[in-house]
């Protein structure tokens, strides 16, 4: 019988357990009163009430709740515990709500439990794992002694981050004082704020996350990660610590702690052991609060190569063609987060070589690069990405990478640079290859001048990459195929286009995420498109005749060899 039919009686004092027991003629009304009183007074739950004075054996309680619910009954002394799945519910809502995560299939999620008529723990799981709870009913004894594990390995792993092995330390560009090191690493220390910011950035990093997400609202305060791509809360810390916590993480990025008018940039190292972790760190005044973004920065992601990126063989040959090349423009274009900058360090890995000089100036540098010579911006200081082009050009460069093209300003300087025998990569913020040539006329930038400067465009996105481990065939019909952008000749029978399931190594059947491309070299045809002033529409008509795919035909490209999903390149692209 559903759970809901038994909450469905006349309203009482007693519990969903209460009611059912009664109903079932396992304990008499005044008795289940008397329970429900005591466990209000004690401010504990009903089960445990009912349990601790002896009125239930657990065994007999799991019994009665499966049988009147249908819900499936396990032992837990048959489960090992190193095998129960960690981190997929947070250790906070395991000891609020006595549950116990045992394993996830698809969208559902299993959890032992010993009241599976808790609504408000459903509504809750629901909300931070964004799947469907499922309950398992298991005897309260065997289930306590399991969150009372787990709260003591939690406690045991927390003192753990804050051991003499893992620390922050404080980034400053200018040599600190040992006074100044001192009051840096006194000024916030609340044991409880420092374990959770430790256990948070350690959690997000095992989780393969990009970036940690702080909020503070009216009445709560929320911690998602973007994992895949995709945002996924984590937990709701309580709203008393999010001051202490917005504090803990401005000083040891080296901001402002009194400032919290102004939104601020900073940067973050994480010492763990030998290895050396950066954070990109960035708050913003809101109505409730400073909300705060860490960006993880994994340095190892631009030396993998240009075949672990994700570009198809055409596109991967035009763009090793162009950065080769002794003079010019390449520019990558996409929306934050799309991978531009380790799309520019891959490149910058490959020319990096003892006879090739190489200057990049950021806002901020996000990846270290031995043997590239790297500038942060400074606007205080009047360091502009203008200002150290112009230092670049007298420092005899090679190649030089700027961090965006923001301005008519930096954009002169940068096209000069590439007209006078230099190699100039950057990045610009539009949605294709052909829309960037008319936002740079857009800026003020002479069409000849683009004509002559750039070599090459290329635009991409981000899509999630399909488990390797549980992906299966998916059956769409043959109408959204076609619509979707492929053509009679593509839909024969010899492929198929997978979709996601989900299973205990991935994210809701993705791990991971891969690039899609789209690289269109400006060709002769296109400079004469560009000096007549047409529009993105003239150019994207040219690149087609090049044989130049759409952002659309590179994503369904990897749809058909099994990568990633339709629905992930439909999400990605707008055509």
């Amino acid at each position: 019988m559903a759970v809901d039919t038994f909450l469905d009686a006349p309203q009482t004092n007693l519990s969903g357990v209460a009611r059912i027991l009664v109903r079932a003629g396992r304990i008499e009304a005044k008795a289940a009163e008397d329970l429900t009183k005591a466990a209000h007074d004690k401010r504990s739950s009903f089960v445990a009430q009912l349990i601790e004075s002896n009125t239930m054996k657990p065994l007999a309680l799991a019994h009665a709740l499966s049988t009147a619910l249908a819900v499936p009954l396990l032992d837990l002394d048959a489960v090992d515990p190193k095998l129960l799945p960690q981190g997929i519910v947070d250790a906070k809502l395991v000891s609020q709500y006595r549950i116990f995560p045992l394993g996830k299939r698809g969208g559902r999620l299993f959890i032992a439990c010993a009241d599976p008529t808790d609504q408000e723990a459903v509504e809750r799981i629901k909300f931070a794992t964004q799947l469907a709870p499922e309950w398992i009913v298991v005897e309260y004894d065997k289930l306590m002694r399991l969150v009372t594990n787990q709260e003591t390995t939690t406690t045991q792993s927390m003192e753990a981050l804050v051991s003499s092995d893992f620390e922050f330390e404080v980034t400053d560009e200018d040599p600190a004082s040992k006074e100044e090191k001192a009051d840096v690493s006194s000024e916030v220390e609340d044991a409880p704020v420092v374990k959770f910011l430790h256990k948070m950035l350690i959690d997000a990093i095992n989780l393969r996350a990009s970036d940690l997400h702080f909020e503070p609202y009216e009445f709560n305060y929320r911690v998602r990660f973007r994992v895949d791509g995709e945002l996924r809360e984590i937990t709701q810390p309580p709203v008393a610590i999010k001051e202490k916590l917005a504090s803990r993480i401005k000083v040891i990025s080296r901001l402002d702690i009194s400032e919290k008018r102004v939104p601020q940039d900073g940067r973050m190292k994480l010492k763990f052991g030998s290895k050396t972790i950066d954070f990109r760190v960035s708050t913003l005044p809101t109505l409730y609060g400073e909300k705060i973004v860490i960006r993880i920065l994994d340095p190892s992601s631009a030396r993998l190569g240009i075949e672990a990126l994700g570009y198809e063989a055409p596109e991967k040959e035009r763009l090793l063609s162009a950065i080769v090349r002794p003079y010019g423009m390449v520019l990558v274009t996409g929306p934050t987060g799309s991978g531009k900058t380790v799309s520019l360090y891959t490149c910058l890995n490959m020319l990096n070589q003892p006879g090739v000089n190489i200057s990049t100036v950021e806002d901020p540098a996000e990846i270290n690069m031995p043997g590239v010579n790297q500038v942060n911006v400074n606007d205080k200081a009047g360091l502009n990405f203008a200002a150290a082009l112009k230092s670049f050009l007298r420092q005899d460069p090679d190649v030089i990478m700027v961090g965006e093209i923001r301005d008519l300003e930096t954009a002169d300087i940068a096209i000069k640079a590439a007209q006078t025998g230099h190699m100039v990569l950057s990045t610009l913020h539009t949605n294709d290859a052909p829309t960037t040539l008319t936002r740079l006329q857009n800026m003020g930038v002479a069409p000849f001048n683009i004509a002559s400067s750039i070599l090459l465009i290329t635009a991409q996105r981000l899509v999630r990459r399909l488990c390797e481990s549980c992906k299966v065939p998916a059956d769409y019909p043959r109408p959204s195929l076609l619509r979707a952008g492929y053509t009679e000749e593509q839909l024969d029978d010899t492929w198929r286009p997978y979709r996601a399931v989900g299973c205990s190594n991935c994210n809701n059947g993705y791990r991971g995420r891969v690039g899609i491309y789209q690289v269109m070299p400006i060709t002769d045809e296109m400079q004469q498109v560009i000096l007549k002033q047409g529009n993105a529409t003239d150019i994207a008509k040219c690149a087609a005749r090049d044989n130049v795919r759409t952002l659309r035909e590179s994503g369904l490209v990897k749809v058909k060899i099994g990568v990633t999903t339709l629905e992930e390149v439909i999400s990605a692209t707008n055509e």
